[in-house]
């Protein structure tokens, strides 16, 4: 279905701006700077919830540290809240090792029933961590939704650029503005020399990013802490006075600043093959 025969999009009450956190291949940490975007923007006082919309590799429940079951009341799904945050999962419904085989109607159906019945309350941002690629989730999400913007994470490497670029056309065929590109695990510093190394290529994020006309959203460092912390269920950024954490927080002031550029202006299209 092409944008101009696309049905109106229906707002979610209650929530003035949702920003989709998107890649074009798993493995670079999407995930992991969805959830400390959202910690992030709560240290900064805003009222936020985190939709975890990789349904086949729900990672929101381990990264939060959340192990519970959400409850409801009457008609509505009450959201796990930890760290401030509001927090949905199929993870919470679906937990353990257990695969879900689901097609795409039924996709569908569930991304909607996180939406619109689950009682966010009043929020300042919804963070939609996607699936990795350009799929259903994506896609039903793009043409149902009123998207303030879309960030596409990807590391400096060859591949996971190749697939970025892809992750960014698609944002622009659906008309989904593009608040940036970030790039993650842009670098290690050995912690004996305090050398800087490049593991995956260096500014293949930036050059990309000028290249589409995105705005370029800055590096993120390959930080063993950053790992930890997603892994203990206690994530850097949730940590008052841990320095790891002001990265995001940098991130999540530019991340403001797109949003509400985005709510006044509309999509620059520069579609690449």
């Amino acid at each position: 279905m092409s944008p101009q025969q696309a049905p109106p999009k229906t707002p979610i009450a209650g929530v003035r701006n949702i920003v989709a956190v998107g890649s074009g291949k798993g493995g670079v940490g999407k995930t992991t700077v969805s959830v400390n975007l959202a910690l992030a923007l709560a240290r900064l006082g805003r009222r936020v919830g985190l939709l975890d919309a990789d349904v086949y590799g729900p990672n929101v429940p381990l990264m939060m540290g959340v192990n519970e079951s959400p409850r409801a009341h009457g008609d509505r799904i009450q959201p796990i809240e930890k760290y401030n945050v509001k927090l949905m999962s199929m993870g919470f419904i679906n937990p353990g090792d257990k695969p879900l085989v689901w097609r795409g109607p039924m996709l569908h159906s569930a991304m909607q029933q996180f939406l619109r019945n689950v009682d966010w309350g009043e929020l300042d941002y919804l963070i939609i961590d996607l699936p990795p690629g350009t799929g259903d989730v994506a896609l039903s999400l793009a043409q149902s939704t009123p998207i303030t913007g879309a960030i596409v994470v990807t590391t400096p490497s060859g591949v996971s650029l190749e697939d970025a670029r892809k992750a960014v056309n698609m944002f622009h065929q659906v008309r989904i503005p593009l608040l940036g590109l970030i790039e993650n695990m842009s670098y290690l510093i050995a912690p004996q020399s305090g050398e800087r190394i490049d593991v995956f290529g260096q500014g293949g994020g930036k050059s990309t990013a000028e290249r589409m006309n995105v705005p370029f959203l800055g590096e993120l460092a390959l930080d063993p802490e950053v790992r930890i912390g997603g892994d203990s269920g206690r994530p850097v950024t949730a940590r008052e006075g841990d320095a790891r954490g002001e990265p995001f927080l940098a991130l999540a002031r530019v991340v403001e600043e797109r949003c509400s550029a985005a709510q006044t202006t509309g999509p620059k299209i520069t579609i690449e093959d």
